[in-house]
């Protein structure tokens, strides 16, 4: 099976990471703009971190086979700095309609406030001027109420509601999420969000229509397998495997390639690997013998 993780955050994970991921059978990824962990305290700072997105990252995941695509966006945390958030804002139209950017994300609420609420809507904003998609960020905390705000907001500032992905859901939001004609992802993340057996009941319940599964793997304790490990739990369960097939793979590639970056004939294609490239004279490899694979007959 080839899967799609479409929300992971590569920049913090490993080259071990990558191998394992693309043995495990994934294909591509979707890397949403995050925070460091700790305040980012300049415009500079951003600017690096968003071009590393659609450069270094993205040449990166090629090397092992996993096509790299993201989402450009000021997440909720970081709106809270409302000087600094305003100068992101002013330079974000230089990113989001980069090649390989899929969506304007993660976006939304962290404890929805005030500066949280502007941030968004801006957002929201950009996202209509620009028919783009939108990954929505919902809140940790009161995530009921954060999701239907969500897309109420969302809704209201013109975004349609198929090109509105609303992730990190549970078993309370994802039938207000369903209704709303919204995608509904889900993090599959340890103790904290969604673990692989609930996901199984979800399925089981709701059916595969509209549902995504992702891992949000980030530098905190995270699996970037738990696609894969969610997809033959379900297997072993007894759900379908065309439902699994949807919601690990076809969902994402369909809620995505509306923004008209994704190559899906590529996608199905088995990659040819050539570790003799560089990026800006860097390599994977760091010296080590490089992969060069046969061109793959027609």
């Amino acid at each position: 099976m080839k899967f799609f993780d479409p929300h992971i955050h590569m920049s913090s994970r490993t080259t071990d990471d990558y191998q394992a991921m693309a043995a495990a059978g994934i294909r591509a990824v979707i890397e949403p703009a995050f925070w460091f962990g700790q305040p980012r305290t300049n415009i500079g700072s951003f600017i690096d971190y968003y071009a590393s997105l659609i450069g270094w990252e993205r040449f990166r995941a090629s090397q092992f086979g996993i096509a790299h695509y993201c989402a450009m966006g000021l997440n909720s945390k970081e709106a809270n700095n409302e000087g600094l958030a305003r100068e992101v804002l002013e330079i974000l139209p230089q990113f989001i309609l980069k090649e390989g950017v899929v969506a304007i994300g993660e976006i939304g609420y962290d404890e929805m406030t005030p500066a949280e609420e502007f941030a968004y809507q801006a957002q929201l904003k950009m996202a209509v001027d620009y028919d783009m998609l939108v990954m929505v960020h919902s809140p940790h905390r009161d995530k009921k109420r954060g999701v239907l705000r969500s897309m109420d907001v969302a809704r209201e500032m013109g975004v349609p509601m198929h090109k509105l992905i609303i992730d990190h859901n549970n078993e309370e939001t994802v039938r207000d999420v369903l209704d709303y004609g919204a995608w509904a992802a889900f993090t599959i993340y340890p103790n904290t969000k969604m673990g692989s057996a609930r996901m199984v009941e979800i399925v089981r319940e709701y059916g595969p229509e509209r549902i995504i599964v992702d891992s949000s793997a980030d530098w905190g304790v995270s699996d970037p397998l738990s696609v894969p490990k969610t997809a033959q739990l379900m297997l072993e369960r007894g759900i379908d495997p065309a439902a699994v097939e949807l919601t690990t793979w076809s969902n994402a590639i369909a809620a995505y390639a509306q923004s008209g970056q994704i190559d899906v004939d590529a996608l199905m294609q088995t990659p040819v690997i050539d570790q003799r490239q560089s990026y800006s004279d860097n390599s994977v490899l760091r010296g080590q013998k490089p992969r060069v694979d046969e061109p793959v007959p027609n």
